[in-house]
């Protein structure tokens, strides 16, 4: 049986430790979209309409393809030991293979 999107996001909020805050959406092509966002860290998000900034929460989501379990997670692994070295995550066991897997990706560049 698959599991549900509530179950999907309590295992990836358990595996992103403390900071992070995890909502699942389901994209255009009925995939899964990982949103993993830092309870700590915000950035600058331009509001094209207003002209305004505005500060919104550091969040994994990129716009396109790349958004399933494995990209999001990567990308917060590499926040999480850039930004955060002090925490403890259950992620940061695979550090490595983000590491690879960031390096296959360059290479097919």
């Amino acid at each position: 049986m698959a599991a549900t999107r509530s179950a999907r996001a309590r295992k990836a909020a358990a595996e992103g430790g403390a900071l992070a805050t995890v909502t699942i959406d389901v994209g255009a092509d009925d995939s899964f979209v990982y949103r993993i966002a830092c309870a700590q860290c915000t950035t600058a998000a331009s509001a094209r309409a207003t002209g305004r900034t505005e500060r919104r929460p550091w969040s994994t989501y990129r716009p396109g393809a790349d958004n399933g379990y494995l990209a999001a997670m990567d990308r917060w692994t590499f926040h999480l030991t850039e930004r955060h070295p002090d925490q403890d995550a259950p992620c940061l066991a695979y550090l490595e293979a983000a590491r690879q897997r960031l390096h296959e990706r360059r290479e097919q560049d």
